[in-house]
């Protein structure tokens, strides 16, 4: 893809997710790196960028803390953004949306949500694929693309918004073989989207601004080291990583994004149970857990001591009609 590639070469992407959506695990299986080699736990509060080969193909990976939740405050948030936004600068040539099949879409859709905010609507539309992550926790014989339109309407209406790019990288064989060709399924459907945006990689005001501010300190680097007449391919690489790495704090309007007056509204009652009740579901098996969640639901709508008695039932039939309809196909 040279010719939809950077000055350097690579294909850039840009690794996003909530606290324990698989960023680490994406990292490594794209880059076939160890997870030691992505450094500490400390390494997951700042913006890290790593090199390297997958396919055929150079690539550079930038994965970020979750700076579009709740719990990170404003002067976090724009230093997260300026930094990611300099380390694969000129502009990412795909977003990857890291999103567990067994949560909410929520703080995924809140990203989404921003991206397109600072970036424009093409920043979600043309340039993000949702990297569904924890598959494990679908039935033994279930299909993601089974589990999507049956049970998470809220997970079609996100891929909607994405233009319909999703794709795993965890394989149910665990086979080396199985993980280089879903590596570089990922990478054709990067490729692809790249080209159906009609675009070389992503681009905005932002990402001008930080390569300007790129080139302009690494022009200064090179000066005080001699000039570019004697520096390996290497050594400038090395050069253009530290530049991205200086700069600064772009001009992100972090407050039209999130208002500091903004209060989040209270969960209404009903979401409130409808959270737990998930919760308690993930302990359970995966034969019963929708068959569990199904009766509580019953019980929920229809209230009272009577309503409890009827969801319990209705779960414990939907459980066995499940158990008999495994059984029956073994």
């Amino acid at each position: 893809m040279s010719a939809s590639a950077s000055h350097s070469g690579d294909l850039r992407l840009v690794v996003l997710g909530r606290t324990g959506a698989g960023k680490r695990c994406a990292v490594c299986a794209i880059l076939g790196l160890r997870d030691s080699e992505q450094g500490t736990e400390a390494a997951a509060t700042e913006c890290i960028k790593h090199r390297g080969e997958a396919g055929g193909r150079k690539v550079a990976v930038v994965s970020c803390p979750p700076w579009f939740g709740s719990g990170c405050n404003p002067e976090e948030r724009r230093k997260h953004i300026s930094s990611f936004i300099a380390l694969s600068s000129p502009g990412p040539h795909a977003f990857l949306l890291c999103l567990p099949v067994n949560e909410p879409a929520d703080e995924e859709a809140k990203a989404l949500a921003v991206l397109k905010k600072l970036f424009g609507p093409s920043a979600v539309s043309r340039h993000t694929i949702v990297l569904f992550t924890h598959t494990e926790e679908l039935e033994e014989d279930e299909q993601l693309e089974e589990y999507l339109v049956t049970w998470r309407k809220d997970l079609q209406e996100l891929l909607d918004k994405c233009g319909g790019r999703y794709h795993t990288l965890e394989t149910r064989g665990g086979e080396a073989e199985d993980e280089k060709a879903v590596v570089e399924e990922l990478l054709e459907k990067v490729e692809r989207a790249v080209r159906e945006s009609g675009e070389p990689h992503l681009s905005c005001p932002l990402y001008q601004e930080a390569e300007e501010k790129v080139r302009e300190r690494q022009v200064e680097m090179v000066k005080e080291r001699g000039g570019e007449e004697n520096a390996t391919e290497e050594e400038m690489e090395g050069v253009r990583d530290e530049a991205e790495r200086s700069v600064g704090d772009l001009n992100v309007d972090i407050d039209s994004i999130y208002p500091p007056t903004a209060v989040a509204p209270a969960p209404t009652f009903l979401w409130s149970l409808w959270e737990k009740l998930t919760g308690w579901t993930k302990w359970l098996p995966a034969l019963v857990r929708r068959e569990s969640l199904f009766g509580a639901l019953v019980g929920l709508f229809v209230g009272g001591p009577f309503g409890g008695m009827v969801g319990a039932t209705v779960g414990s039939v939907a459980t066995e009609v499940g158990r008999r309809k495994t059984e029956k196909t073994k």
